[in-house]
This record gives structure tokens, C-alpha cells and sequence, in this order.
């Protein structure tokens, strides 16, 4: 086995240190998620894939599987204060948060609180879920299963998806969790080939 380049391992310490500071911001916004740590996760996160296209720095085989478990845990969890936010900033005031990442809803018609719906309960739980496995099938070369993991989340949500907040937040919040969860499992994609 020929030895690494120095600068290869050079890069991939950039790239763990660089995903432990994805990792550690969005532990500090899960319970309040800020336009700041989004904006500041995202710009890490779009460094992090430039340097790996641009430098294409060759395997570590040491960093193998602690790289794919750090760009899961970041992928997984920062994708929570990144799609809350992106929900946050799409729906304003009109639709209130529950603490499983449902929604309360009124109906069109009706503004009574009273008569107010909860739907899409477990969100919270499903994003994690989501962005774990998209980002292990980034990682292990499956993308494939991104078809399926949308699939199986839309026939869920089916049912709840008649009301127009609901369709909203699912597209949105769909969408902007499987952004950041591929981007992060790229990088780690892109840095083990």
C-alpha cells in the first residue's frame, strides 16, 4: 500500500475539523435555531465541498470510519436547526411548532382556536431519521435509496398532506433537510473515494 501524501491528511483534518464545527454549532441551536448559525453551518458545510472538489485529496484510511461517523452525526443533527429555520422563515407566525415537530393548524374557514388540528406529528423524529439515512446511503455509494426514503416519507404524510400549511411544510421542510444532509454526506463521500 503506497503511503498517504502529507497534504491528503493535511485536507481530511481540515474537513473533520471543519464538520466537528457543523456538529458543535447545531447542538447549540437545536433549541433555538438562529438565521446566523444556519447561514454561518451552511457556509462551512459549502467550504468543506469546495476544498474536497478542488483539491480531491486522496483517501486516509485511518479517517475511514470516524470521517463517515462524524458527517452522519453532523448531516443528522445539523440538518435539525437548518430545516427548522428554513420552516420558520417559509411560514412566519401562520403555523405554531409542537414539541415532536407537528403543526397546529386552523382550518381556512374556521378561526377558532378551539377547533384547532394538530397534523404531522413526529416530524422532529422523521427528519433525524431522513437525513440519517440519506446520508448513509451518500456515504456508502447507495444514492439510490434517496427515491425511497422520499417515497416511504410522502406515502406517511399522505393523508395529512390535503391541507395547504401541511403541504407547504412538507415540501420545504423535505427539502431542506435532504440539502443539508446530502451536502455534509458529499463531503465525506467525496473525501473516502
Amino acid at each position: 500500500m503506497a503511503p498517504v501524501e502529507p497534504a491528503s491528511v493535511i485536507l481530511s483534518g481540515v474537513i473533520v475539523a471543519i464538520l466537528l464545527v457543523v456538529l458543535v454549532l447545531s447542538l447549540t441551536a437545536l433549541r433555538r435555531p438562529t438565521t446566523a448559525v444556519a447561514v454561518i453551518g451552511g457556509a462551512l458545510v459549502v467550504g468543506a465541498i469546495t476544498i474536497v472538489v478542488v483539491t480531491r485529496p486522496v483517501a486516509v484510511p485511518a479517517l475511514g470510519i470516524p470521517l463517515a461517523a462524524l458527517g452522519v452525526a453532523a448531516a443528522s443533527v445539523g440538518g435539525n436547526p437548518f430545516t427548522r429555520r428554513a420552516l420558520e422563515i417559509a411560514a412566519g407566525s401562520r403555523v405554531r411548532e409542537t414539541e415532536d415537530g407537528g403543526i397546529v393548524i386552523l382550518a381556512a374557514h374556521d378561526a377558532d382556536p378551539a377547533r384547532a388540528r394538530t397534523l404531522m406529528r413526529g416530524g422532529t423524529v422523521i427528519g433525524y431519521l431522513e437525513r440519517v439515512c440519506t446520508a448513509v446511503a451518500i456515504v456508502v455509494g447507495f444514492p439510490e435509496a434517496l427515491a425511497v426514503i422520499v417515497a416511504v416519507k410522502g406515502i406517511g404524510r399522505f393523508p395529512e398532506l390535503a391541507e395547504s400549511e401541511a403541504r407547504e411544510r412538507f415540501i420545504i421542510g423535505t427539502l431542506a433537510s435532504l440539502l443539508w444532509a446530502g451536502s455534509v454526506a458529499a463531503i465525506v463521500r467525496l473525501v473516502l473515494m
